[in-house]
């Protein structure tokens, strides 16, 4: 009788099966969007992907690099979305590729401080390349003159970036804001605070204090970039 073949245990099979750059990238989001950096840890991804760290940092190096990999990769597939039709203007790209990024951050709460931090600390990087091309493009067509582009185009990625980073809970030094307070109890809490000011003091603040309980981030992020795109226009 012939002898029985063995079959490895699943976790041997999968140890032995040789692990893509994208799948370690990909593990990585998980790991992120489930419990922020501080879930992106050595043991975390061995377990995931059944492996020892020797396979993970062969591709990808080490924490940073796998953290600045994970950035790029959101914000390459936010960058790479493009309005219907094949006749789309520059402000169509840019209302497009707007709410693209504002949603992908809103989606993967701990990319707001990543993405800053590849900004100012690595602006050859293709993150900060990437976006600046993909915008600075757009503002060329917008007809902006040549001599302009660069002052035009960095107003404009600032306000994405600050609008997105401002309405999203960022990682780091939050001394003074509670974790766990609900967004909605705290805008209404502020509208009611601004509705009791001296009248005479802030006539601004108490009129627009309802509108600041009503408003929707979102809608807010895009009124902004309608403002930035008629500013961009009288460049021309």
């Amino acid at each position: 009788m012939p002898a029985r073949a063995r079959t490895a245990p699943p976790g041997a099979q999968r140890r032995n099966q040789e692990l893509s750059r994208e799948q370690i990238i990909d593990t990585a989001i998980r790991l992120l969007d489930g419990g922020g950096e501080g879930a992106l840890t050595v043991r975390a991804m061995t377990d995931r992907l059944a492996t020892g760290s020797g396979a993970i940092y062969h591709h990808v190096g080490n924490r940073d690099e796998l953290l600045d990999a994970a950035t790029e990769t959101v914000i390459t597939a936010a960058l790479a979305t493009g309005p219907a039709g094949a006749q789309a203007s520059p402000e169509d790209e840019i209302r497009v590729v707007a709410p693209a990024l504002f949603d992908a951050i809103a989606e993967h709460a701990w990319l707001a401080t990543r993405l800053t931090l590849q900004v100012v600390r690595n602006p050859v990087g293709p993150v900060t390349v990437g976006i600046f091309e993909r915008l600075g493009r757009q503002v060329g067509a917008l007809g902006v003159p040549r001599a302009r582009w660069f002052d035009a185009a960095s107003t404009l990625v600032h306000y994405l970036l600050g609008a997105i980073s401002q309405n999203t809970r960022v990682e780091g030094d939050t001394s003074g804001i509670d974790p766990d307070a609900d967004r909605a109890e705290s805008v209404d809490a502020t509208a009611r605070a601004w509705q009791d000011l001296d009248t005479d003091s802030y006539p601004f603040m108490r009129a627009v204090a309802g509108q600041a309980g009503a408003h929707d981030d979102r809608e807010q992020f895009l009124t902004g970039v309608a403002v930035v795109l008629h500013g961009l226009a009288h460049l021309r």
